[in-house]
């Protein structure tokens, strides 16, 4: 049996201050940590902002990384974070994930770019959800707009997944992905959803908080709309992998009558 507690941190960054958010990111997994938590999900860009405009090389720079792993191993907490990178010449919308050790496990660049904002900075990627064993539980992680597609979601959770963390920057008017997607991804898949959410206003952008929590049998925990908050679900491997003997969607598909999917438009 496994049991571990995921803990989503919902914030709004401090830009252009990449040692303040880190800080501030520090503290935020030391309260995590203290309350009980053993992984922590940050929301999309949570070191620079989402809606800041271009991003400077100090924001983007590799070295964030092992920051992150710093972090993770001086709290013993692991570590989803939402981060831009610049990498092979190309800046990336990304999701990193860090063991308690401080480990990287991986690093998954978003595949679906929102509106003018990502396509105007951030290159698309190509490799799919990362999803990786972190001290006993299998994690799987994408980015806000791709978790509004089933199938990516689907191919987390065929390989394995039993957490799905979510950095986002959803903004008004859609809250109902926080409502109504979000839980309806955990039940349609089987696993926990943890979808970590800005506050507040950025630009031209006001998000609309409510990071929520989302368990596989319909469960949620969801923050405040306006509000820094951190807010905290128990994963139980056992309970989860009876739920999929109940509920067998995975087991009950039908891939052979799915060939249009992979066709174009």
């Amino acid at each position: 049996m496994a049991r571990a507690a995921v803990a989503v941190w919902q914030m709004a960054p401090t830009v252009g201050n990449r040692r303040a958010n880190l800080a501030r990111l520090a503290g935020a997994a030391g309260t995590a940590r203290a309350r009980g938590a053993t992984i922590l999900v940050t929301p999309e860009l949570s070191l620079t902002g989402y809606d800041i405009g271009a991003l400077t090389d100090d924001d983007t720079d590799p070295e964030l990384l092992t920051d992150l792993s710093r972090i993770a191993h001086n709290t013993g907490l692991a570590l989803v974070v939402g981060l831009a990178l610049r990498q092979d010449h190309q800046t990336w919308n990304c999701s990193a994930i860090v063991d308690r050790t401080g480990d990287l496990r991986g690093v998954y660049r978003k595949m679906h770019l929102f509106g003018d904002l990502d396509r105007s900075r951030f290159c698309s990627g190509t490799d799919g959800p990362l999803v990786v064993d972190v001290d006993g539980i299998t994690v799987g992680t994408l980015i806000c707009y791709d978790i509004e597609f089933p199938e990516p979601a689907r191919l987390a959770a065929l390989a394995g997944a039993q957490l799905l963390a979510i950095p986002t920057a959803n903004m008004t008017p859609w809250h109902f992905i926080n409502e109504h997607v979000i839980p309806v991804r955990a039940f349609e898949n089987q696993f926990y959803v943890a979808y970590a959410n800005h506050h507040g206003t950025e630009g031209g952008t006001t998000y609309v908080g409510s990071s929520t929590i989302a368990a596989p049998e319909g469960a949620t925990v969801r923050a405040g709309e306006d509000d820094e908050a951190l807010i905290l679900m128990t994963i139980d491997t056992d309970d989860l992998a009876q739920r999929r003997r109940e509920a067998t969607y995975l087991i009950d598909r039908r891939p052979e009558l799915y060939d249009r999917l992979s066709q174009e438009n």
